[in-house]
């Protein structure tokens, strides 16, 4: 498989234990493409500056074709022996195109290549995400505007508070998700940084053209402090920091949809190709899409737990802690992408049962508010028209009866403003119509925000 590229130093073999113990080929062999790509912008750039030979150049490129076909394949051997990708592919490129594959590394370390191949991954993965979260959104405007009509309790504190349109609800997502691709897209900002040139932490030797390998890797700047460069992990934690976010708002989606398509609620049905069954329940039609997003929340935290104590004691510049920074990205972009697909998939296939939302917002005293604010276009204080209501409320649960059940001679007894127009102003359709400020779930302000979705989405294609 080659000798270590440290043997010069050192005048024992490392111990097999060791070697298994500092090896990281089973992780980082995912970074095999970018590890190729990077050292195909290398060779380009020093055949440019004259530091290797053209020929030296295209036999260097020709050898890497034939190694990244080889992985890609699976004809590659890995062995723990030579630790990571990159003494992999050095080693095959050995084997390939001989002993100017010895040229190659001029320039660099594994330091700097590490950091490259990391930040190249993350950029596309990022990309592949934001893309994710774009259907996403899509799919909940889509939902929105064809169940624009449905009525449903809204909750606080789990306790039924006002009426609101399902659509409005499934907006709320969206804006949620919308965030969500704002910060990745602006976390893709600090991922897209061209750290190769730093080599191990002081910079190089040679002249080397770090604008040119920019150009050809296709980031949009260069680093400017190598120290920096080599030990930076900042964009990673960026991004494992948005994809938690974006896990939470899935897991909290999950949680309603759990609760939504539990017999007690039976808001809504899952298809039963998102659904699993009991091993010992015939009856049993379990949400498992939804809870196992929920469950997989802890794993992308607790990624952002590891890399951030990772990070949080090391002095400048590289340490070898820096290698265990790739199980919690590639597990966080996996993870992350798989849920997004998946709910994509899923929720078009959900059932709305629309008159069981609307025969659950016609109970609980989802209308106590409006009869305070009746009270109040009528001249009396707020407080005081909040005990009225309140009053009316206790009154109703004694005689086990809604508020739009009582009479208005029953009203009276609270408040003598109140009139037989009461029952209008109580009335599910009016209360939602009322409510039109900006955000709020009024029919025509929820029409709007999903025409304004529509467009936003449409712009962003």
């Amino acid at each position: 498989m080659g000798k270590k590229p440290w043997d010069g130093r050192f005048s024992q073999d490392t111990d097999a234990m060791v070697e298994r113990f500092t090896s990281s080929i089973d992780v980082d062999k995912e970074l095999y493409a970018y590890d190729i790509e990077g050292s195909i912008a290398h060779l380009t750039m020093l055949a440019h500056g004259g530091i290797i030979t053209e020929d030296e150049a295209a036999a260097l490129r020709e050898g890497l074709g034939r190694v990244k076909e080889k992985i890609s394949n699976n004809e590659l051997e890995f062995s723990d022996t030579l630790e990571d990708i990159h003494m992999h592919v050095e080693s095959a490129l050995g084997d390939e195109a001989g002993n100017v594959a010895r040229k190659l590394h001029t320039g660099r370390s594994r330091n700097d290549q590490v950091a490259l191949d990391a930040r190249m991954y993350l950029k596309a993965e990022t990309l592949a995400i934001i893309e994710g979260l774009f259907a996403l959104q899509k799919v909940l405007v889509e939902m929105a505007e064809k169940h624009k009509d449905v009525v449903m309790p809204g909750y606080t504190h789990m306790q039924r508070a006002q009426p609101v349109l399902f659509a409005h609800h499934l907006m709320a997502y969206y804006e949620m998700f919308k965030r969500d691709r704002e910060r990745m897209e602006d976390s893709l900002k600090r991922t897209d940084v061209m750290p190769l040139g730093s080599a191990a932490l002081a910079g190089t030797t040679f002249p080397l053209n770090r604008e040119l390998t920019r150009k050809l890797l296709g980031f949009a700047k260069v680093s400017d402090n190598s120290m920096d460069s080599v030990s930076d992990r900042d964009f990673s934690m960026e991004f494992i920091s948005a994809a938690s976010i974006c896990m939470i708002h899935l897991s909290r989606f999950s949680e309603e949809l759990v609760l939504w398509s539990s017999s007690e609620f039976a808001f809504i049905t899952i298809s039963d190709a998102f659904t699993t069954g009991s091993s010992i329940m015939p009856q049993k039609k379990n949400p498992d899409v939804a809870e196992l997003v929920r469950g997989k929340t802890a794993r992308v935290v607790g990624n952002l737990m590891a890399i951030i104590t990772l990070m949080k004691s090391l002095p400048l510049a590289y340490n070898r802690d820096m290698q265990e920074d790739k199980e919690p990205l590639f597990d966080t972009v996996n993870t992350l992408k798989a849920c997004v697909d998946i709910y994509t998939r899923m929720l078009p296939n959900i059932k709305v049962n629309k008159e069981t939302m609307l025969e659950a917002s016609q109970h609980g005293f989802l209308n106590a508010t409006d009869l305070a604010d009746y009270l109040v276009v009528k001249g009396v204080p707020f407080r005081e028209a909040h005990s009225i209501s309140g009053k009316s409320v206790a009154y109703a649960l004694e005689n086990n009866k809604e508020l739009h059940d009582l009479t208005v001679d029953e009203f009276k007894k609270f408040s003598d403003l109140i009139d037989s127009d009461v029952f209008e102003f109580l009335s599910i359709e009016k209360m939602i119509s009322r409510r039109v400020t900006h955000g709020g779930t009024g029919y025509d302000n929820v029409q709007q925000a999903i025409k304004q979705a529509e467009q936003d989405l449409k712009r962003a294609e």
